[in-house]
């Protein structure tokens, strides 16, 4: 039977990092997991899963995360591995989570949106085979 530290030795890497981020990121603004939980509007006993790399957290409650301790939610999603580090090309996801014209809630309906497109993408080898392939579908 699989113990716990076996079953930690299993979950992605990605995971663990971003809850020790989080975890760090908690530490230098020195609350406390009870007190972050409540600033984000999370559970307790979740926020520690989460900080130990037993859950992955959705983008939204990256966002609750990154408010309650004051950054960026960017950074967060870096981590997490939903935005890729920027290279200093414009990047659509930055530049909608960058618009605080739109509600919190929009943006990230257009990032998600956004990201199942590259996503869709990806897998069909590349936007030009994607476009292709919906020229060659018929609508009716």
């Amino acid at each position: 039977m699989a113990g716990v530290d076996d079953v930690v030795k299993d979950l992605p890497e990605r995971w663990r990092e971003l809850g020790a981020f989080i975890r760090d990121q908690r530490s230098t603004a020195r609350l406390s997991l009870r007190r972050l939980s409540e600033l984000a509007g999370i559970s307790n006993p979740y926020l520690s899963q989460i900080e130990r790399g037993l859950r992955r957290p959705s983008a939204e409650i990256l966002q609750q995360i990154a408010r309650a301790l004051r950054i960026s939610a960017e950074t967060l999603y870096v981590q997490a591995g939903i935005l890729e580090p920027g290279s200093g090309d414009e990047d659509a996801a930055r530049a909608i989570l960058a618009d605080h014209r739109l509600t919190e809630e929009q943006r990230q309906t257009l990032v998600r949106i956004y990201l199942s497109f590259r996503h869709e993408n990806d897998r069909a080898g590349g936007p030009g085979d994607a476009a292709a392939a919906s020229r060659d579908t018929p609508l009716e």
